[in-house]
Parts: structure tokens; sequence; C-alpha cells
């Protein structure tokens, strides 16, 4: 052989065995063009008897933290970019159905407000004023507006996310609870808890286009993935309404069954497919069928289960158990029970959050 092929082979031999030496650090490091980080999900809990926030991360199914917001944080719901955290604040005194309200304490207005809470830094940047009493918040498709549940003054109060002020006010009927935005952000469901009615209104003006009776007591209200229909939990009656929202009527109502049932929270899968409800007295989170709002499986998660959400790939559902003072996590196919995780007094909301 050669001088010169014996010197071309061995650098070939060289370059071979250099290219197979990178294949193998990418194998096993990683490429970060093809395999990136997977960010983490995390559960924000709105504790209503210590007026915090914990931070819960699902994963390791332990709380890591707890931060001071104000005098009942309870409705709770992240920005569209999942940046920020809206949060309910009221200085009015806890008075369930039936109290004597003359002998409560005085409200403290000066602590109503909707918090704004920054993700990265984990700290409250500012808190919205303007509205009284607040209970349940909904953030506009564009971010830029909240829809805000004035409990003590039977209202709809419109807010500027960014700048606060009260954009606009509508009446909504006595003790409004339930607040939700459609997915093409045109229309806004609330519900009156005294008139025992659904509120639809158009995001454009904004003005009320029709109020549909459901169930006694509606807490909650959920659109339909294709935003079609509305589900309104009733919990003095136990029922479950599927509202048409073309014809603003009923296009159906269940009761749940079991002792205690008390319909509260309100989620619908991912394909649309179920509705898991908690149950407040009931103890149990409850999936239905949303076709036929028939009961396909049942799990007890704790005391007065309230807020409810689902994980982004559906696999589990969480739920606040007020007087448990946890969280509930439920395999949504077994509907087992396979964590309950403590946080602080008397959880109210909860949202799941993919960190950006």
């Amino acid at each position: 052989m050669r001088a010169g092929s014996k010197s071309g082979s061995i650098q070939s031999l060289v370059a071979a065995s250099f290219h197979a030496f990178i294949i193998f650090l990418l194998a096993a490091c990683g490429s970060p063009a093809h395999s990136p980080p997977e960010k983490a999900l995390r559960l924000y809990v709105t504790n209503e008897g210590s007026g915090d926030l914990s931070i819960v991360d699902p994963q390791a199914r332990r709380e890591t933290s707890r931060i001071r917001l104000g005098k009942r944080p309870r409705g709770i719901a992240p920005s569209p970019d999942g940046r920020l955290l809206y949060i309910a604040l009221s200085g009015s005194p806890a008075a369930g159905p039936g109290i004597d309200e003359s002998a409560l304490l005085p409200a403290d207005k000066a602590a109503d407000g909707v918090a704004v809470f920054d993700i990265a830094s984990g700290r409250v940047l500012r808190v919205l004023r303007g509205v009284s009493d607040p209970e349940q918040v909904a953030v506009s498709s564009d971010g830029r507006r909240l829809y805000v549940a004035s409990e003590d003054t039977g209202r709809l109060a419109v807010l500027d996310s960014r700048q606060g002020g009260v954009l606009a006010s509508l009446d909504v009927g006595g003790e409004p609870e339930g607040v939700a935005v459609s997915p093409d952000g045109r229309t806004i469901l609330v519900t009156s808890e005294e008139a025992n009615s659904l509120v639809v209104v158009d995001a454009a003006g904004p003005r009320v286009r029709a109020r549909v009776p459901v169930g006694e007591r509606p807490r909650n209200a959920a659109f339909s993935r294709d935003g079609r229909r509305a589900f309104v939990p009733g919990e003095n009656d136990g029922s479950i309404t599927a509202v048409d929202l073309a014809s603003a009527r009923v296009a159906g109502r269940a009761r749940i069954e079991g002792e205690n049932s008390r319909p509260m929270g309100i989620v619908q899968s991912r394909d649309g497919a179920a509705l898991f409800v908690s149950t407040g007295r009931g103890r149990r989170l409850i999936r239905l069928d949303a076709a036929t709002l028939r009961t396909s499986g049942s799990a007890e998660v704790g005391d007065r289960p309230w807020g409810v959400a689902l994980s982004p790939d559906g696999r589990f559902a969480f739920t606040a158990n007020g007087p448990s003072n946890d969280v509930a996590v439920v395999d949504t196919a077994t509907m087992r029970v396979v964590a309950r995780i403590p946080v602080g007094n008397r959880p109210w909301g909860l949202a799941a959050v993919v960190e950006p």
C-alpha cells in the first residue's frame, strides 16, 4: 500500500470514530433541539380561612410554599399566557345560608379587591380595587378584561386587568357567584344564587342577553368545549342543568344521587366527553357523561370539596377540600384518590397552571 493511501485510511477512521462519539454524547445527554425540558405543573390554592395561597407540586405531592394574600381569598383564574393569577379578596364576613347577617361583624371594604399575582416572582404585584365583595373572577381571552362577581351588590363588574378601574357594571341578580368566559371570548356566564338563574352576557357592550332559570342556588357555570352549551350545578336541589346558549333554553337536567350531594364546582374534560363535579357536603367528586348527564363514576375526596381543576393531559382531577384543609388528587380513569395534600386553612379555589 502506498503511503498516501494509508494516511487517508487513518484519517477516515479517525473521522468516523469522532462522528460516532458525538452521536453517543447526544444520545446520552439528550439534544436540546429535540428534547426540551418538560414544563412543571403547579396547583395554586386559595385558602379562605388563613388568607393565603398554597403552591402545590402535584407530582411530588406536597405544598412547596404559602404566600400571604389578604382577607378571604376565593375565586382564582390564570391569565391566558399563564404568567399571572387573578384572585378575588373580600373583607365581608363569611356567612352561610340562613345566617342572621345583622349578627355578623361589619364588612372591611378596604380589603375588597382582585389581587394580581406574578407566578415567576411569587408575589402580589398589586390589588385592583372598585369591586365590592368579589367572589369569583374570569379573564377575557385576550387577557385585558376581568369579569368579577360582586356578591353583595348583585352585579357583574368588568375591570381593566392592566390599569385597574371599572369599565362596566351590570345587574345580574342577587348573590352572583360563578363566572365563565366562552372559548371565543364573546359570551360571559354569571350565576345568580338568589334568582336561581344563569345570566348570559354579550361581551361586546357588554349587555345582558338572556336570563335562564336553572337549579336552586347555582354556584358555578362551565362552557362546553364547543361553546354551544353551558353546564350549571344547583347546590340546594342537587341538580346539573344543561343550557343551549343559542336558544337560551334548558336542554337537559339531572340530579346527583347520594346523601347530602350539593354540586358546587364543575369542569369539562379536554375531549368534552365527561364533566367532573365537586359535591360539597356530599364529600365526593362525581364524573358525568357530558351528553347524557348520567353518573359514570365517583370518588370520596374529603370534607366539602369546592374548587376543582384538571391536569392538562386530563389524567388527574384536583379538588380543594375546605374543612379537610387539603387537596385531593384523583385518577380520572379509575376515579380513585391517589393522594391527599395538606394546604392552608379552608381551601376554596384551585387553578392548575403549567409554568411558562
